[in-house]
């Protein structure tokens, strides 16, 4: 049985379990459905990660190349060890709570050596940062009004997730800052 497969992997596996696709293909799934926000896949790793996947015996060559832009193109799809382990690691992704760790927290838990005018201009940064990116993935939810199911609950899991942060930032804000935390007895 194939060792556990990185969101990466599990990712391009996915993609393939839907059908047969080429690298170029792959990206431009990824690229159309917005998976760049939340898997680490650059287009030059896509062919990296088509070998891995190959050399664990996970997808393989399948049918005649694809032809395209004058080359033809490997298209790969996955063998039957490839779909029981994205089927295995699929369903560990979503039943398993795992550890995030989003730098924004190192921060705050350093936020007294940074000047309150300097933290609350950089607070102020973030909630432009996430209620752009809110408005970024409704524009791509509303260019994609017939997506799949499984499709549209990967972009409402993620505005839910700006969402929240986005009313935790409103709150944070509204604080005072640079007063004595009680914990520290006012040092």
């Amino acid at each position: 049985m194939p060792e556990d497969l990185t969101p990466a992997e599990l990712t391009l596996l996915g993609l393939l379990v839907e059908r047969p696709r080429h690298g170029y293909e792959l990206a431009e799934v990824i690229t159309a459905r917005g998976m760049r926000e939340w898997t680490e896949i650059g287009f030059s790793s896509i062919y990296y990660l088509l070998a891995k996947l190959r050399d664990r015996g996970l997808v393989a060559e399948v049918g005649p190349p694809a032809s395209g832009r004058g080359r033809s193109r490997k298209v790969y799809g996955p063998t039957e060890d490839g779909r029981r382990a994205c089927a295995r690691s699929a369903e560990a992704a979503v039943a398993e709570l795992r550890p995030v760790y989003p730098p924004v927290l190192v921060g705050l838990a350093n936020q007294p050596v940074i000047p309150p005018d300097r933290f609350r201009a950089a607070l102020a940064r973030r909630a432009a940062a996430v209620a752009g990116k809110i408005a970024e993935l409704r524009a791509a939810v509303a260019a994609q009004p017939h997506a799949p199911r499984f499709a549209r609950a990967v972009f409402e899991y993620s505005l839910a997730q700006l969402e929240a942060e986005q009313r935790w930032l409103s709150a944070y804000r509204a604080e005072p800052t640079g007063a004595p935390d009680q914990e520290d007895g006012g040092r």
